[in-house]
């Protein structure tokens, strides 16, 4: 051994730790080595197998000419007529363009409102007003739609708080609630201010796991609020924010199939006609099972192509994607 070698040299020859050896076996030996692991998934599993994937099944009524008096076996068999009867019928059509508006609107207003309101609620200095105005928006989240519906027709109805103070002033006839032309806009605002509060909380912690050192280091430098929010905060939201909104894109043909029942009476199916609303009254009230299954198969195949499209396009901008 060389008495003048430096401490540096000697560390290099140390030999490094010893790698642990990998477990092999059978994937029947791997599942019983981690068989207590695997038993916290069996209820979610259970979950999804019985309310999810086993209905699924019941998607063979698309292509018969059901009735539940004869049941799946005994209805007989019409390929893809149904089908064929959604694209020729005009209620099918009013309904998708309900749908697709809807839909817009609630990304173009709904989707981004979370991350402004965690922007928001970010720059609060004081933690006590921060916690307050967390509460009071995260309130409408878990309520009804019955009581939403309720509480906005209390205020913005024919009879509401703002006709009456508008008829104090001698304007008369206000009525939201029943318009038709608005009526869209008025379902984005009730999505907002029931659901805004609640998509916060994932933006919110997204934004407290961020370093302050950033934060620090920015000030430092002489980057101002906008900047080091512009920089540091929005980059860090982008991959919860690309998750989310290839979720949404997914789901855009669902639009809130309660919300939209409740209203539907005051402004007419011409402008609340959805396709959830349509597979309601066409199967379940109007007893044509087979061409509301077709319309719901139909609106699942869609959401799926769009979920994967938006993935791959998601990937191929440098974003993650979900798998």
């Amino acid at each position: 051994m060389n008495i003048a070698e430096s401490p540096e040299a000697r560390t290099a020859r140390a030999p490094g730790p010893t790698p642990l050896p990998k477990r092999k076996g059978s994937l029947r030996q791997r599942i019983w080595r981690e068989r207590w692991a695997y038993t916290f998934i069996v209820p979610g599993a259970l979950f999804f197998l019985v309310f999810a994937y086993v209905p699924m099944l019941g998607n063979v009524v698309a292509f018969q000419e059901y009735t539940p008096f004869r049941g799946i076996d005994g209805s007989p068999w019409v390929g893809f007529a149904n089908f064929t009867a959604i694209w020729s019928d005009p209620e099918v059509l009013m309904a998708l363009r309900n749908t697709l508006i809807i839909a817009v609107l609630q990304l173009v207003f709904a989707f981004p409102a979370p991350i402004a309101l965690a922007l928001l609620l970010n720059s609060l200095l004081s933690d006590r007003v921060k916690r307050m105005v967390q509460t009071v928006v995260y309130l409408p989240y878990f309520l009804s739609w019955v009581i939403v519906i309720s509480v906005w027709q209390q205020v913005l109805g024919g009879g509401g708080l703002i006709a009456n103070l508008l008829g104090d002033m001698g304007v008369s006839g206000f009525d939201a609630m029943t318009n038709a032309d608005t009526f869209k806009l008025l379902v984005v605002a009730q999505v907002v201010w029931k659901e805004c509060g609640w998509g916060t909380i994932i933006f919110f912690a997204a934004i407290a796991g961020i370093p302050s050192e950033r934060y620090e280091a920015a000030a430092i430098d002489g980057a101002t609020p906008w900047q080091r929010t512009w920089h540091i905060t929005l980059p860090a939201l982008v991959p919860v924010a690309t998750l989310l909104l290839i979720l949404n894109i997914g789901s855009i043909l669902t639009v809130g199939f309660e919300q939209l029942l409740l209203q539907q009476p005051m402004v007419g199916a011409e402008a609340a006609e959805v396709l959830d609303t349509f597979v309601y009254f066409r199967g379940v009230m109007g007893g044509q099972w087979g061409i509301a299954t077709a319309a719901g198969l139909l609106k699942g195949v869609i959401g799926t192509i769009l979920v994967l499209s938006a993935n791959r396009i998601a990937k191929r901008l440098g974003g993650e994607g979900i798998f």
